[in-house]
């Protein structure tokens, strides 16, 4: 989730702080010492809202992160490492910290994935969709299909499918307008457009697509193109897969006669 723009950079540093596991006031102090370049625990605690005698304990926990440095003088003074310092630190750990993640959850799922999804599931928010429409993408091995409004094709799903068409998958887009196809046709060259059933960006529908002819997803946004994408009921999705899934197999058939129809056209 991004971050608000409209709040006071102190205020938006010491959140972000905070969620790279930070406590508060060791969040407070540096954003302080950010803002003084060097200072004392009487300096901290003037500009910020630390108790002086709990700047010490703050320095402690900045120092063993490798945040600041301090000077053994009387009084001490503290260091503060460079912003892009700072934000390489914070970095390396969020990345190592993801690695060993996927990592983990990689040895932890199950050797042969289940060949068939009974019913369908559900996902709630623009982000959590894409999301799982790029994870869709990138497991495709022979087709996509794929329709869906302008605003919800970014560049990271323009990427994927060209990644795809790049492995020899065959991309099938429509719902989008003839400036949108010329980008994309640039993009990605195999790409075939086909005309939808309907004006689709006249509906509340989001995205409708189909991988491999097994795996469907259809979307609808439920509070407008203009909803938010933190909103988690700006889109909502629905998802199934298998070859005698319910859902796939309507999809399919809606699918299938589309494209045929488009062929004779």
């Amino acid at each position: 989730m991004s971050s608000n723009p409209s709040k006071e950079p102190e205020t938006a540093a010491t959140e972000q702080l905070e969620r790279f596991g930070l406590s508060t006031y060791a969040a407070r102090t540096f954003v302080a010492l950010a803002s003084l370049g060097t200072g004392t625990a009487r300096d901290v605690s003037q500009v910020s809202e630390v108790p002086r005698t709990r700047v010490y304990d703050a320095v402690d926990e900045l120092h063993e992160w490798g945040l600041v440095d301090v000077q053994q003088s009387s009084p001490k003074e503290f260091w503060v490492i460079s912003t892009e310092t700072a934000c390489r630190r914070f970095e390396r750990d969020f990345q190592h910290r993801a690695d060993t993640l996927r990592t983990a959850l990689g040895e932890l799922e199950p050797a042969e994935q289940q060949a068939e999804q009974r019913g369908v599931w559900t996902v709630n928010g623009r982000a959590a969709v894409t999301d799982r429409t790029l994870e869709f993408f990138t497991t495709a091995e022979e087709e996509i299909v794929y329709m869906t409004i302008e605003n919800l094709l970014t560049e990271d799903l323009i990427d994927a499918l060209s990644e795809a068409d790049e492995r020899g998958v065959s991309i099938k887009l429509a719902g989008v307008s003839s400036d949108v196809q010329e980008q994309i046709q640039e993009e990605i060259p195999g790409a075939t457009m086909f005309e939808s059933l309907w004006v689709w960006s006249d509906t509340s529908a989001g995205r409708l697509m189909m991988i491999d002819g097994r795996k469907t997803l259809v979307s609808a946004l439920v509070n407008g193109e203009g909803a938010s994408v933190s909103d988690p009921r700006s889109e909502t999705a629905i998802w199934g897969e298998g070859e005698t899934n319910s859902l796939v197999v309507v999809l399919k058939a809606i699918f299938t006669w589309q494209l045929d129809s488009a062929e004779w056209d």
